[in-house]
């Protein structure tokens, strides 16, 4: 009887370890990383431009390529945008793309917010690129995440290019998708600095108080009620993260709006959510950067 214990005990161990593996990997099948969420949000998208880059900007507007900044030894080029009358500095924005990458549908969507008065600077977060299918912006948004130091990197650069370059007196961010985690990585670096942030939604929202406790700017978040990535008991956390550490946000979740509603590129586009929450942020920037 004692030979046999030593041997039962060691296909006990055995079972248990190998219970705990198959236990891991169904844990981890179950809560993919952003990457995969993104994904699964977009599969069957395409990035066709939407309705709400189809609206001419409210006056007329001048457009350029422009050298933002430099980041090993390439430069970085964006697409801004600003009102053909303007005779003074204007309050900046800077504009990051969803998950498609700066594409003409983003260039247009850069033109209406310069329609309203503002100096618009769409940056771009993958080095020229864009993805035209699902599998090519996965690609992208994952070379981009695995890089994260270069992308915050290239947001310093954005951000200086608009206060010093073209003398902005206030400048606020604004993204959608990939970009919306974005918008809101931009008030983290910027914690004091940024007047103004805007998140269309964006699967890697901070939900952490002790993170989100430096942030001086007004917030205002956009998000959908269907939609998965952030869901909306995500969007309830972080919004109360932000009140819990003496934050005012403005938070909204449209009902029967899913993952990138108001993009200006796909195919999932709400029309009564997206003009209302266009109308919410102009209202926004309007209170708080002019």
């Amino acid at each position: 009887m004692r030979k046999l214990f030593p041997l039962a005990l060691v296909i006990f161990l055995g079972i248990l370890l190998w219970g705990n593996q198959y236990s891991t990997s169904a844990t981890e099948s179950q809560t993919p990383d952003l990457v995969t969420q993104m994904w699964r949000s977009h599969q069957q998208d395409l990035p066709i431009s939407s309705p709400i880059i189809a609206v001419e900007p409210s006056q007329p507007v001048e457009t350029q390529s422009v050298t933002y900044g430099n980041l090993n030894n390439q430069e970085l080029v964006g697409y801004l945008a600003r009102p053909t009358q303007a005779d003074q500095p204007l309050p900046g924005l800077i504009v990051i793309h969803e998950w498609w990458g700066l594409n003409e549908n983003i260039k247009m969507m850069t033109e209406r917010l310069a329609g309203e008065g503002y100096l618009a600077l769409a940056v771009d977060l993958y080095g020229g690129k864009v993805g035209d299918t699902p599998e090519q912006a996965r690609e992208l948004v994952t070379e981009a995440r695995n890089n994260e130091q270069q992308l915050k990197n290239n947001i310093r650069q954005a951000y200086q290019y608009l206060e010093q370059e073209q003398n902005a007196p206030k400048i606020g961010s604004i993204g959608w998708c990939f970009g919306g985690t974005w918008s809101l990585n931009t008030a983290l670096l910027f914690p004091k600095e940024l007047d103004a942030a805007v998140i269309y939604y964006g699967g890697g929202i901070e939900t952490n108080p002790n993170q989100l406790k430096p942030l001086e700017m007004p917030i205002l978040g956009i998000f959908g009620e269907l939609d998965n990535n952030p869901s909306v008991e995500t969007v309830r956390q972080f919004e109360t993260a932000l009140k819990n550490v003496g934050k005012s946000p403005e938070i909204y979740i449209y009902e029967n709006a899913d993952h990138a509603f108001a993009n200006p590129s796909g195919t999932r586009y709400n029309a009564e959510a997206a003009e209302d929450a266009w109308k919410k942020t102009i209202t926004f920037f309007n209170q708080h950067l002019k």
